[in-house]
Parts: C-alpha cells; sequence; structure tokens
C-alpha cells in the first residue's frame, strides 16, 4: 500500500531546501525535468506517484505555481483538438467552392452560395426552395412561397453563374450549358488556386498550434523535446488533410476536363 505523501517531503523540494538534495531541480529547469525529479524522489520513499502528487511537490519551485499533468494534458489535446477542427473546417470550405463551379452537368449545389433578398432580407435560397435535377441538364428550383419567384429569378441573374432561368410562373427552369474546352481548362486553373489556397490555409493552421506549444515550452510546461515530438505529431495530421484537399482538386478536375 503506497504511503501517505508527507508535507516533510513537499518541502524538500522547495526553493528554501532544495540544495539539500543532489540533483535538485535549477530555476531554469522545465516542468516535465521537475515532473521527473519529483517522481524519483517518490519512488525512493515508495509513495504513488500520482499527478496530483506530484503538482503539489514542485508547485512552490520558483515561486510559480506549477500545472498538473491533467492541465498540461487539457492544454496540448485542446491545441491539437482546435487544429484539426479548424482544418476540417478549411476542407469543408475547399469542397464547397469546388461544389459552386459547374462542370456540365446539373448539380444542386452550385445554387448553394446564391442569396436571395425575399422581402428585404437576404436568405439562403434552398432555404426558401427546394431544389432537383430532373435530369442530367436541368436544375429544378420550387420555393415554398411562389411569391418568391422574382426574388429567385433576379438572384440567379445577378449571380456569376451564367444561366438564364426560366420562370413559368410556378417554378424556375435552369439548363445546364455544355462546357466548351477553353471553359473546362479556365476553371480547372479557378480550382488548383482554390486548392492552394486551403493548402496554405492548413499550413497557417499547423503554424499556429506549434506557436501554442512553443508558448507552453516557455511556459516550462513542456521541454523542447515535448514540443519536437508534438510538432511531428502535428505535422502528420497536416499530411493527412493535405492530402484530402489534393484528393478532391483531381476528383474536381477530373469533372471538369471530363468531356
Amino acid at each position: 500500500m503506497a504511503t501517505t505523501f508527507s508535507p516533510i517531503f513537499y518541502a524538500s523540494i522547495t526553493p528554501k531546501t532544495r540544495t539539500s538534495f543532489p540533483g535538485h531541480a535549477s530555476p531554469s529547469t522545465s516542468w516535465s525535468a521537475s515532473a521527473n525529479y519529483a517522481k524519483l524522489r517518490m519512488a525512493a520513499a515508495g509513495v504513488s506517484a500520482k499527478p496530483l502528487f506530484i503538482m503539489h511537490a514542485v508547485k512552490e519551485r520558483m515561486g510559480v505555481r506549477c500545472a498538473t499533468l491533467e492541465e498540461i494534458e487539457a492544454e496540448k489535446s485542446m491545441i491539437e483538438e482546435d487544429a484539426r477542427e479548424r482544418m476540417e473546417k478549411t476542407i469543408e470550405n475547399v469542397r464547397s467552392s469546388f461544389n459552386s463551379i459547374r462542370t456540365g452537368r446539373a448539380n444542386p449545389a452550385i445554387l448553394d452560395k446564391i442569396e436571395v433578398e425575399y422581402y428585404g432580407t437576404p436568405v439562403v435560397l434552398k432555404s426558401i426552395a427546394q431544389i432537383s435535377t430532373p435530369d442530367a441538364s436541368s436544375i429544378l428550383v420550387q420555393p415554398y412561397d411562389k411569391s418568391s419567384l422574382k426574388f429567385i429569378e433576379k438572384a440567379i441573374i445577378d449571380s456569376d453563374l451564367g444561366m438564364t432561368p426560366n420562370n413559368d410562373g410556378d417554378v424556375i427552369r435552369l439548363s445546364i450549358p455544355q462546357l466548351t474546352s477553353d471553359r473546362r481548362k479556365e476553371l480547372s486553373k479557378v480550382v488548383a488556386k482554390q486548392a492552394e489556397e486551403g493548402k496554405v490555409a492548413i499550413r497557417n493552421i499547423r503554424r499556429d498550434a506549434i506557436k501554442s506549444y512553443e508558448k507552453l515550452e516557455k511556459e516550462k510546461k513542456l521541454s523542447e523535446d515535448n514540443v519536437k515530438d508534438l510538432s511531428a505529431d502535428l505535422q502528420k495530421v497536416t499530411d493527412e488533410y493535405m492530402k484530402k484537399i489534393e484528393s478532391i482538386f483531381k476528383q474536381k478536375e477530373k469533372e471538369l476536363l471530363k468531356v
């Protein structure tokens, strides 16, 4: 059975008396080194080296409160989760941008970014109408409120889709014109640019996360080796999302260039 952690042992590694122990933590020692030192001292004393005990053991080092291992792990997890969430959002934005570019086949997603001024209030088109594709070359827009037809028609005309809506008083039909070879090449350059912007965003997210790790290192919560290991893990995550962007780009490019 583990013995009770004596307050005397806590005091033995505080700044006032730490010099009485060989191998004591120096003022420049990181949190990780201090925690390891505390673990060794506890093991020698037959004490359970639980994170809470470690925190108390090094808490007074240099008069600065040291975070518990649980707190450090929580901070590390938050940094990684935030990076992953932002990278995932970047993927969604890239995919959304790709979907808004027509490929010559009917796809309701090309209307996703259309906003309609509905009685003075801007609303997303798909929130006020049902959008379907009755065949490969046309899109059908059926509003829930027929009085919105004129607003929907105007929004589509004002957009950069390059399509003329056919309003029959009940629904709006859009015919998808076939893309010329030159137009397909132009659009492939557009999606390549969007893909590169997505990759830049992913790299920036990685940079922000590493800065957060380095901040923890300056606060003596992580060692230099910790930061290197975490950065290596983060690079793997970054590579994973870079591959995702490249994959959806290749797929979109293939759709554009397919005649």
